[in-house]
């Protein structure tokens, strides 16, 4: 087995760059509730986002041999995704090894394992999102998987994909996919700008919503009051 892939097919910078302007509930919610990666895994600081083609890792617990692997041969505007195990108990990553991607011009990190130096990395401004933030060290001996499938939580992930991340989380959009992604995303975004608007003027949950007749057909009993119909 080929251990480190290093041709895939990535997404145009224009179609990443048109993505990154929706945020990751926007883009989940769009693209039919799919492509969030667990909810455990957060950045380290709430301002973080990026959007880009991810290089797949796979890393054994306590290990990061493969992602140090995995940053030499990333290029520029790719995000590293980091699969350990879920183990949290180890700084799989820090601010020499960020120090590396930002030089690289690398979009962000990320793990479902620890990572430590948070105060250096937020310094620095590369994106890091991982599982947990922990000082325990890690070694540098299992050979691993670059650049292929990987499971991360219950997503699997191809390179190329587009990993876009911000303060909520992380979710995934296939690279065949990303046009279609970005209409509906759009298309969101205007509802719920006509939604707010209209709120705004006066409209109430149970109208705008239209959960009159949803509502009466499961009992909803209102004292004094009759359910406003809906628009």
């Amino acid at each position: 087995m080929i251990h480190v892939k290093t041709k895939f097919d990535r997404p145009s910078e224009d179609a990443i760059q048109r993505l990154s302007k929706f945020s990751s509930a926007t883009v989940h919610e769009a693209q039919g509730r799919k492509g969030a990666l667990s909810s455990r895994i957060k950045p380290i600081e709430r301002s973080m986002t990026f959007c880009g083609p991810a290089v797949t890792v796979v890393c054994a617990p306590r290990d990061n041999l493969m992602l140090q692997v995995a940053i030499h041969y990333a290029q520029k505007g790719d995000v590293v995704l980091v699969a350990a195990g879920e183990y949290e108990e180890a700084g799989t990553f820090g601010d020499v090894l960020g120090n590396a991607m930002k030089a690289k011009g690398l979009a962000g990190m990320v793990t479902d394992s620890g990572v430590r130096d948070t105060k250096d990395l937020i310094e620095l401004g590369l994106p890091v999102f991982s599982g947990s933030v922990c000082i325990k060290g890690t070694v540098k001996e299992t050979i691993g998987p670059i650049n292929h499938p990987l499971v991360f939580g219950d997503e699997i992930i191809y390179p190329g994909d587009v990993l876009l991340g911000d303060a909520d989380g992380v979710v995934v959009v296939r690279k065949d996919e990303i046009e279609e992604v970005i209409r509906l995303s759009q298309a969101r975004v205007d509802a719920e700008d006509d939604l707010i608007r209209r709120y705004k003027e006066g409209g109430t949950t149970i109208e705008l919503c239209k959960l009159t007749d949803v509502l009466k057909a499961k009992g909803l009993l209102v004292e004094d009051a009759e359910l406003e119909p809906a628009l």
